[in-house]
């Protein structure tokens, strides 16, 4: 890694007030000297946590976004000052390219297990990787999916790039901000069976117990019909979601076939007719952010905790 002399300079102020870290990531302890200087995220949730947490001026840019048509209008006003280095997963060599420290990222969010791009791959180039808390099943074991998965993440970040109170402060407004907007609801009559549909139409990719959304759904009170499926984001049959009959749908908004496009093949193919969320036209859209880990869980939870009242 090349370092110009105002990332050496930043580098000598941090490490004077900054003592040495480490902090767990997945199956790894990662010791940081220094808080990182020229961090990249991917994909547009990972790259939120980074921006609430106050790190663009830490970052050299971004990847993974546009490749899958993940950026709206909030997204795209809050990386404008931020390159994306790469539209899908990056290579070895865009990182190295881009001089990066840090690479905050996840399996199977920019990281393939056995691919180019992993912890040990980046190591020898200075490159230390900080691995998304929900993508650690793909490399060994962990409980299911909860809400705090993604506090660990924004608490972990904090660690690694000194701003733990900032961290702490979010973390704690996240929580009393989602326990007072529950605690003013009406409670449920019944907990609703919920189905959630990513993509796929020959076979659905949906979430299991591993994936946030199931965390989202019992946080709103409800049961993800897949939460016996021993993965995180995964594809099953069919004949399993009919034969589980959810009263609740919800779609995945992102890529090139919309929640719309996802809802309308449900609901005007036969084989769906007698599940109960198709016949009662009970759809709600979370968009790709909202589904995986970050900032924007606690808006997903009031909106699937809202319509579920709404049945």
């Amino acid at each position: 890694m090349k370092l110009t002399f105002t990332t050496l300079a930043a580098l000598m102020i941090a490490g004077s007030a900054f003592a040495q870290t480490t902090v767990q990531s997945c199956d790894r302890e990662v010791t940081f000297d220094h808080p990182p200087q020229a961090a990249v995220a991917n994909d547009v949730n990972l790259l939120e946590m980074m921006l609430v947490l106050g790190l663009a001026d830490r970052m050299v840019g971004y990847t993974g976004i546009s490749g899958w048509n993940k950026l709206d209008q909030e997204m795209t006003a809050g990386v404008a000052a931020l390159p994306e280095l790469s539209s899908k997963y990056p290579s070895r060599e865009v990182l190295i390219g881009a001089d990066a420290d840090f690479f905050f990222a996840g399996w199977n969010y920019g990281m393939k297990v056995g691919g180019e791009v992993t912890p040990e791959t980046l190591a020898p180039f200075g490159i230390q990787v900080y691995e998304l808390t929900e993508s650690c099943i793909h490399i060994g074991q962990k409980a299911p999916s909860s809400m705090e998965d993604m506090y660990n993440d924004l608490r972990n970040l904090g660690t690694i790039f000194d701003v733990s109170d900032r961290a702490e402060s979010l973390i704690e407004g996240y929580q009393a901000e989602l326990d007072a907007f529950l605690a003013a609801l009406p409670p449920l009559e019944a907990t609703p069976r919920v189905f959630v549909y990513d993509s796929g139409e020959d076979v659905p990719f949906t979430a299991g117990a591993y994936a946030m959304p199931n965390a989202l759904i019992e946080a709103a009170g409800g049961t993800n019909i897949m939460n016996d499926l021993e993965k995180s984001w995964a594809t099953v049959g069919w004949e399993a979601v009919v034969a589980r009959d959810p009263e609740v749908i919800v779609t995945v908004n992102y890529g090139e076939v919309t929640a719309d496009q996802k809802r309308a093949f449900m609901m005007e193919n036969p084989a769906f007719a007698d599940i109960d969320a198709v016949r009662n036209d009970r759809f709600i859209v979370l968009e790709y952010a909202e589904a995986t880990p970050g900032p924007r869980n606690i808006e997903a939870v009031k909106t699937l905790a809202t319509a579920f009242r709404e049945r």
